[in-house]
């Protein structure tokens, strides 16, 4: 199933994720000859992106990896990775993208660009050439070569997505950043574009460190959403080999230094709390009737089981039971149980087994999700997806923590989340799109409930408690799942 195009209300982050990718994608260091650029060819750059409170919601690598001659020009061969996580990819939209751009050493302009979505059914690569047509224009990536090597200040006309933009730069405060990649002294440089206001994009900020390589250290920017927090990682320069290398002499031994005593890390405990941003408390259990022409014939019974170590690593398990089955009840069989194993803060599936007895014994199945590289497997089946890509039990509860208010802007009135959801051997883009308030009759009484409170809340949350149902009382409306906040 291919993924439809996407609406305007996701078009911000995928804007500013490009930006985050080219504004990583090249690093100072001289290269070889005489030419005015100075890239570092074997530099490699990782970086984490955080969103709000949200510390992990994707990645991105970038890479100087060759100087050579393409299509008999001397260029600069530069590439770019970039995935986003669970979070982003069900708030806003899926990304999965590569790029490879070959750029001219001497006036910096791009001369051929190489795209690949991935996020797609079908890879879609978009190529353009400028060997025969010049360009005058960078395109993101090729601009902000020119803003290092400008410092970080000037401003700069680029082409991106077929449309002629201008970006100005302004260095300004002086910043020291600490990352996993270490500690930098930077200057902030405030970056200002229409390209980026239309977009949605709001005090887009970038630290370059204050050496001669000026690095990406740090890249701040906000949406209507939230704001997003992009930091370095990692940092390799792997050698280039010449082809006749130098001998070099050995130099003096050096005593090895004493070894510094690292503290133990603090030990794993079991079931520990869960993010105040997710709609629901580890322990929480839901119990919902199956009923047949108007008769119970069974229970469904979901709960957020517990939170341990498995293959050590953290995660949440997540469990749907039937129970109380009758024996007119044919599809389910007492026994029958769809677990999910996912992660605690994110709700990106690890595993997912469906184990039925009955009528549905054909849809067993028992899934691994690769969280980094979007690889599910099934049995003999392999699907690449999506980083992010939800089984159907972690999206039933990660849909209760996306935003899905209608849209309130006039120009714009459609607000569709679209999550990509793994079933059987394929994986499908399911769209959320928000209705209008919905009175829900149960046990003979009405609740009119909206995605943020209820109107009979008292009732609604005594009614649960006789029930039998724990409830997060941390959330705004107890009884969301049974009155239309989340359709139960």
């Amino acid at each position: 199933m291919k993924l439809r195009r996407l609406t305007h209300n996701i078009k911000p982050v995928v804007a500013a994720f490009a930006m985050l990718v080219f504004l990583a994608a090249v690093n100072f260091g001289q290269a070889k000859g005489d030419a005015p650029t100075f890239l570092r060819i074997g530099e490699k750059l990782s970086y984490n992106v955080a969103f709000e409170s949200f510390p992990n919601v994707a990645f991105f690598e970038t890479a100087v990896v060759s100087r050579g001659k393409f299509s008999g020009r001397d260029a600069v061969e530069l590439r770019g990775r970039m995935k986003t996580f669970d979070i982003v990819s069900a708030a806003f939209s899926l990304i999965d993208e590569t790029r490879t751009v070959y750029a001219a050493p001497d006036t910096g302009l791009p001369l051929y660009i190489s795209r690949t979505i991935n996020s797609e059914a079908i890879p879609k690569e978009t190529k353009y050439n400028f060997l025969t047509a010049p360009t005058s224009n960078f395109d993101l990536l090729t601009m902000v070569f020119k803003v290092r090597e400008a410092g970080g200040n000037g401003t700069f006309s680029f082409d991106e997505d077929g449309e002629s933009f201008v970006a100005t730069f302004a260095g300004g405060l002086a910043e020291k950043v600490k990352t996993d990649a270490g500690e930098f002294d930077t200057v902030v440089s405030t970056v200002q574009s229409t390209y980026f206001d239309v977009r949605g994009i709001k005090e887009l900020q970038v630290n370059l460190s204050s050496d001669e390589f000026r690095i990406p250290v740090l890249i701040r920017f906000k949406t209507v959403k939230g704001q997003f927090v992009c930091k370095l990682s990692g940092l390799t320069v792997e050698e280039v080999r010449s082809a006749d290398p130098t001998p070099t002499p050995a130099g003096t031994p050096v005593p090895a230094a004493t070894p510094k005593p690292r503290p133990t890390p603090e030990p794993y405990l079991d079931n520990q709390p869960l993010l105040r941003e997710l709609a629901f408390a580890l322990g929480e259990t839901l119990e919902y009737k199956i009923t047949s022409a108007g008769q119970e014939t069974g229970k469904v019974m979901l709960q957020a089981k517990e939170r341990k170590l498995i293959q050590n690593i953290d995660t949440l398990v997540l469990t749907a039971k039937a129970t109380n089955i009758s024996a007119s009840n044919k599809p389910f069989v007492l026994g029958d149980a769809v677990t999910a194993r996912v992660n605690p803060e994110t709700l990106a599936p690890f595993g997912f087994e469906v184990k039925f007895n009955g009528q549905l014994a054909s849809f067993n199945q028992t899934a691994v999700f690769d969280a980094r590289t979007g690889a599910i497997t099934a049995g003999a089946a392999k699907a690449d997806s999506p980083v992010g890509t939800h089984s159907l039990l972690s999206l039933v509860y990660a849909m209760r923590s996306f935003n899905l208010k209608p849209s309130k802007n006039t120009t714009n009135p459609v607000n569709d989340t679209r999550v990509a959801v793994f079933w059987g051997d394929k994986t499908y883009i399911f769209v959320l799109r928000p209705n209008d308030v919905e009175t829900t009759t149960l046990n003979g009484e009405k609740d009119r409930c909206t995605d943020d409170r209820c109107e009979n809340r008292e009732s609604a949350t005594r009614r649960t408690i006789d029930q039998g149902l724990a409830i997060d009382r941390r959330q705004p409306c107890p009884a969301a799942n049974f009155c239309g906040c989340i359709s139960g």
